[in-house]
């Protein structure tokens, strides 16, 4: 009696083991994904809009005037309430911080989300995900290697744009100090590191997002869904926050914290609201991360 014929993918996955110089560990480098994401429209896209920010927001200053501000931004989750926009034109570190505190409730959302709910979403709509495995990349292997290389695209993002605003600031208002809104500045030797702990805290804060763009991109073969849903439930978490109603609950909401990064820029360095924040947001994001593994690994990919 002979065997029973296996299905194509279940042969491609499990055959393969023994063959001649095939190693799991070397199938689909970083090197390579990273070179095919970077080669894409939408991440030159993303990148020129984020370096062009600092730029749009000079124009807007030279035409509008000095900033001048009303209410704060800063210090949700445990920092005191600070409105950096009054002091933005003070020097180059003022206006980087300020670029980093007008972006990040929402502009650095979009890139954390495009690079990771894309990722493997447009490979099935590509139907180019059976191939892959086909080749053969264990699943595994496959998901980790693309979300190392969004989370790093995502990081990337995030340093673009202070690095820009300093450089901008610098030919526009000079360098110098970072003049705090409440009183007293930073010296120019420490702006740099504490802008260093800012963007590091919004990265960390974001991974929720991208564990849910990562975990819907392994659900869905629509890349369109897996980003906007992302987004949607981030602007979900934000709106939550705003209701006083819940109290205690909203402790709970990565939205919460996500301007916690303001006691950087305080005149004492203050770590309680960010590592708060970074605890709530890396646990919501270990379970997505969680959830995408699992559930693609028995997933039945067809496209």
């Amino acid at each position: 009696m002979s065997a029973p014929v296996q299905p194509p993918e279940a042969r491609v996955e499990t055959a393969h083991p023994e063959a001649a110089g095939y190693r799991a560990g070397r199938t689909l480098p970083l090197r390579v994904e990273a070179m095919r994401q970077l080669r894409r429209r939408r991440t030159l896209l993303m990148g020129g809009v984020l370096a062009a920010l600092p730029f749009i927001l000079i124009i807007a200053f030279a035409i509008g005037g000095t900033p001048d501000g009303e209410g704060g931004g800063g210090g949700r989750g445990g920092g005191s309430r600070i409105n950096l926009m009054d002091v933005a034109t003070e020097s180059a570190a003022n206006f980087a911080a300020t670029s980093l505190f007008v972006s990040a409730g929402f502009l650095l959302v979009i890139p954390v989300a495009l690079f990771c709910g894309d990722t493997v979403a447009s490979e099935a709509s590509w139907s180019s995900l059976r191939y892959l495995l086909a080749a053969p990349v264990p699943r595994v292997r496959l998901l980790w290697s693309k979300l190392v290389v969004a989370l790093g695209f995502s990081l990337a993002a995030m340093v673009l744009l202070p690095v820009v605003a300093l450089a901008a600031g610098t030919a526009a208002y000079g360098w110098g100090p970072l003049k705090l809104p409440t009183g007293g500045a930073l010296s120019a030797g420490d702006t740099v590191p504490r802008l260093a702990i800012v963007v590091a805290f919004i990265f960390v804060s974001q991974l929720v997002t991208a564990g849910l763009a990562f975990w819907l991109s392994t659900k869905t073969d629509a890349p369109l869904g897996a980003v906007g849903g992302a987004v949607f439930l981030t602007i979900v978490g934000n709106v939550l926050d705003a209701v006083t109603a819940l109290g205690s609950w909203r402790d709970f909401l990565p939205a919460h914290w996500q301007f916690a990064w303001a006691d950087a820029l305080q005149p004492q360095l203050e770590w309680g609201g960010m590592i708060k924040g970074a605890a709530v947001s890396v646990t919501y994001a270990l379970i997505l991360f969680a959830l995408a593994f699992r559930g693609f690994s028995r997933k039945d990919i067809v496209s």
